[in-house]
């Protein structure tokens, strides 16, 4: 799985020679996207007051994301692709284990989450796609493999499956008007 990972991991990032204006947007995106997400669940909770509720269990699923994500990460203790020596780090970055990107896993958590709601869905797939480029762009600067993302994407299915839960067993935060 490693050698499909490494073989992934050199075509998508850009290695000891980037083109520096996709260079300059990737570490861009992978710097500045956690904003942009901050920013839509701030517009999900102004334009849609009804869910003002359930924006904000979704930022406390988000914050509890984060630390689950770097848990794991710190246990499995995968190396990061600048750390193996595969491509120089672009932006910033602590050489702590890769294994969910964390990034991955809060964006999707958060997109899958605001997806289940009608009134959301559209922010909802925006964030999707965010999160989707954020994950190629933190390829691209060399701070995470492929399967770093793919892994944060599952694990964000499987949070928003228990989210998808708790509704069931706490209605409080499933309002009953559709906004």
């Amino acid at each position: 799985m490693q050698a499909l990972n490494t073989t992934l991991f050199q075509w998508m990032a850009a290695g000891h020679s980037p083109n520096p204006q996709l260079l300059w947007l990737a570490a861009t995106i992978a710097v500045g996207s956690s904003w942009l997400c901050v920013a839509v669940m701030g517009w999900m909770a102004w334009r849609h007051p009804a869910q003002r509720t359930y924006v904000a269990a979704t930022l406390a699923t988000a914050a509890a994301t984060t630390l689950l994500a770097h848990a794991i990460a710190g246990a499995i203790n995968v190396p990061r692709p600048f750390v193996a020596g595969l491509s120089p780090s672009y932006i910033n970055h602590a050489a702590r284990g890769s294994l969910p990107s964390a990034h991955a896993t809060v964006m999707f958590t958060i997109a899958l989450i605001a997806c289940m709601r009608p009134a959301l869905r559209v922010a909802g797939i925006a964030l999707l796609a965010i999160a989707l480029v954020t994950g190629w762009a933190r390829i691209y600067v060399g701070v995470h493999y492929p399967l770093d993302v793919a892994s944060g994407f599952l694990l964000a299915a499987a949070i928003t499956g228990v989210f998808w839960l708790l509704l069931k067993v706490r209605p409080t935060i499933h309002p009953a008007s559709p906004d």
